[in-house]
């Protein structure tokens, strides 16, 4: 009987595993496929919204269908909060970033994502920082600066553009603190739907956005554009959603959130395997040995940052048993 459900545990943990490394794995192909887009095809805004409004009508369907949640009416500013700063900043800095950027560039600096939610999390949580994680912030902050400080000699780089993409991962950082009382009182389904829906709204009503929309001929566009469009409605937005919160359910966050390490790499993987088929272009000019030392600065911080914690973590379950 042990065997069986030891089996059954470890299978679910295997599948949990496979779930955050396809997830990882759809965020580093959006960084490469995404970008041939911009601006030829469709603006950032105008992607950006086609992504909030796509991924919006599927959380609504699937919270109809699965989820009978009402949300008090007092969350609803902390929702909306959410919504600016997890989807409507995020997004457009993301997508004008990557427009101006590489691929590379952006995989690399979306790393640092767990320091600034350390330190936004000292700010507006009062959560404590020790000399250990001051260390950790120090290290990986100082990656992120010098790649950014040193962009525009390679193929595609762009200094505005990386700070833009700092920015975004900045944004979603925010996002992340916000949302964590909403997560423990609501189902993540619910909390994710009502925020795309505001996010939807402030990408709406951002002014470029509906009168670039209004100057694209949608039905020009051809079909691999198309595709690839779907690709980050449904791949990199739903489905990474979806196969996140399946993950959670098996495995620690620490665990999940150690998986961003994946991405730079993931990138850089993407970048070479679809120009050799010819899907994107060449964007592996940009990949020199400065910026590899770079991320594994950041890398470095983000391991030191969050290490603490999660041995913090691990010590206090330990009492407890």
């Amino acid at each position: 009987m042990f065997s069986i459900v030891w089996i059954t545990r470890m299978s679910n943990v295997l599948k949990a595993h496979i779930a955050l490394f396809t997830v990882n794995a759809l965020y580093g192909a959006n960084h490469v496929v995404a970008k041939g887009v911009m601006p030829t095809y469709l603006t950032p805004s105008v992607f950006i919204l086609l992504r909030a409004a796509g991924a919006t009508v599927l959380f609504w369907l699937f919270k109809w269908l699965f989820i009978r949640e009402k949300v008090e009416r007092k969350d609803l500013l902390l929702m909306a909060l959410c919504g600016l700063f997890g989807v409507a900043l995020n997004q457009l800095f993301f997508f004008h970033g990557l427009s101006l950027t590489s691929p590379v560039n952006t995989g690399i600096i979306m790393t640092i994502n767990p320091i600034l939610v350390v330190l936004l999390s000292f700010v507006i949580l009062k959560e404590a920082i020790t000399w250990r994680r001051a260390t950790g912030v120090l290290i990986g902050a100082t990656g992120a600066i010098l790649l950014t400080l040193t962009s525009g000699a390679g193929s595609g780089d762009s200094s505005i553009g990386d700070v833009f993409i700092f920015i975004n991962a900045a944004s979603y950082a925010m996002y992340l603190v916000l949302v964590k009382p909403l997560m423990k009182k609501y189902a993540p389904l619910t909390v994710i739907t009502y925020v795309f829906t505001f996010g939807l709204t402030y990408v709406s009503i951002y002014p470029p956005t509906l009168i670039e929309a209004y100057s694209i001929d949608f039905s020009a566009l051809p079909m691999d554009i198309i595709y690839i469009v779907l690709f980050v409605i449904v791949g990199v937005t739903f489905l990474t959603y979806l196969l996140t919160v399946y993950g959670l359910q098996h495995v620690s966050p620490s665990v999940s959130s150690a998986y961003i390490y994946l991405q730079p790499v993931l990138v850089m993987f993407f970048a070479f395997a679809f120009s050799a088929i010819g899907l994107t272009e060449d964007y592996t000019g940009s990949i020199t040995l400065e910026k590899i030392g770079y991320m594994l600065l950041i890398f470095a911080g983000v391991y030191i940052t969050s290490s603490n914690a999660f041995r913090k973590k691990d010590r206090q379950s330990a009492e407890k048993v």
